[in-house]
């Protein structure tokens, strides 16, 4: 399971990392979700990329009229990007994109196999949070015992 796991998010990255719209909807999912505006800085620490690519991305989506980046008032060295209406709706297109992506995955699923999955991507993401959030460490014991 942990190899078909990490072989699935190593795909994702990729696949983020290549491709423009995926880097682009990753970029701005981030944006979205910050009301007030983001640093590139933030973005960078959040996405685990060097700064200077979240500034070449960021560059490329504001010519594009998906973000607008402004002084930031609390940090005169820095700016701070926020997302547009335009930006807001490749953002849409961009989340389309992937879900008719998706569908082409699962086409000849049933459709209890993908709400199976579905429920259980999010009780992983629920105990990942949750292991974070309490600082607790794996030490591989458990999945020893639950595998024999």
């Amino acid at each position: 399971m942990v190899v078909a796991l990490f072989a699935l998010t190593a795909g994702i990255e990729r696949a983020r990392r290549k491709s423009k719209g995926a880097s682009a909807l990753s970029l701005l999912q981030i944006v979205a979700g910050h009301e007030i505006g983001i640093r590139p800085s933030d973005i960078a620490d959040l996405q685990e990329v060097h700064p200077s690519l979240i500034t070449r991305q960021v560059r490329e989506l504001e010519e594009a009229g998906f973000v607008n980046v402004a002084a930031d008032l609390a940090d005169a060295r820095s700016c701070r990007v926020t997302l547009t209406a335009a930006g807001a709706n490749e953002l849409r297109r961009l989340r389309q994109v992937g879900l008719d992506r998706f569908a082409l995955f699962v086409a000849d699923w049933e459709p209890q196999e993908v709400r199976t999955l579905t429920a259980l991507l999010e009780k992983l993401e629920r105990s990942k949070a949750a292991t974070s959030a309490s600082g607790q460490r794996a030490t591989g014991r458990r999945w020893a015992r639950q595998s024999a």
